[in-house]
């Protein structure tokens, strides 16, 4: 979860990722933020992502991003 998290306060600084559970909801998120931090999910934790991972509820808050990618691991 620590890398997850260094990757979005990269990405995205001054949002608080550990609190917000409507990133795509809210609009928080843009969707050139989200092309980004897939890109970085996939080679930092080199998962592979295709567009049916690409849902808002999957997007919508940390956990749920390090529970896709830890879906794509196994």
């Amino acid at each position: 979860m620590e890398e997850l998290m260094n990757i979005l306060t990269e990405t995205c600084p001054g949002i608080d990722f550990e609190g917000q559970e409507r990133l795509i909801d809210d609009g928080i998120l843009t969707s050139l933020d989200i092309v980004t931090i897939v890109a970085e999910i996939m080679d930092k934790f080199d998962v592979e992502l295709n567009v049916d991972d690409l849902l808002p509820e999957n997007f919508n808050s940390a956990q749920a991003m390090m529970a896709l990618i830890d879906s794509r691991r196994s």
